[in-house]
């Protein structure tokens, strides 16, 4: 299960473009496993989608909450993973 909340959601339309990415990657990182970061933005994230999946293939989750024409909404989450759905839990440092 993946939870978000008002802790959890960055609003990106205040930040410059160029400094939106880093904003979001850094957050991620501080995810804990099961939890979910909400970005908010102006336009849709795809290309944010694609870096993520390019980056850390299967590491992260992406639903649209809201699709635009205005506002995207966009939750990633940081999905428990374990041996048995084939992927490695992260602790045990065993492979899949």
């Amino acid at each position: 299960m993946i939870s978000s909340t008002a802790d959890n959601t960055i609003d990106v339309r205040t930040l410059v473009p160029r400094e939106r990415h880093a904003a979001i990657l850094a957050a991620l990182r501080e995810l804990a496993t099961g939890q979910a970061l909400e970005i908010v933005n102006d336009h849709d994230p795809k290309p944010l989608r694609h870096r993520l999946e390019a980056e850390a293939p299967g590491r992260y989750s992406w639903s649209y909450l809201e699709n635009g024409p205005e506002v995207w909404r966009v939750s990633i989450g940081k999905p428990v993973r374990s041996h048995a759905s084939g992927g490695c839990c992260g602790v045990c440092g065993g492979a899949a």
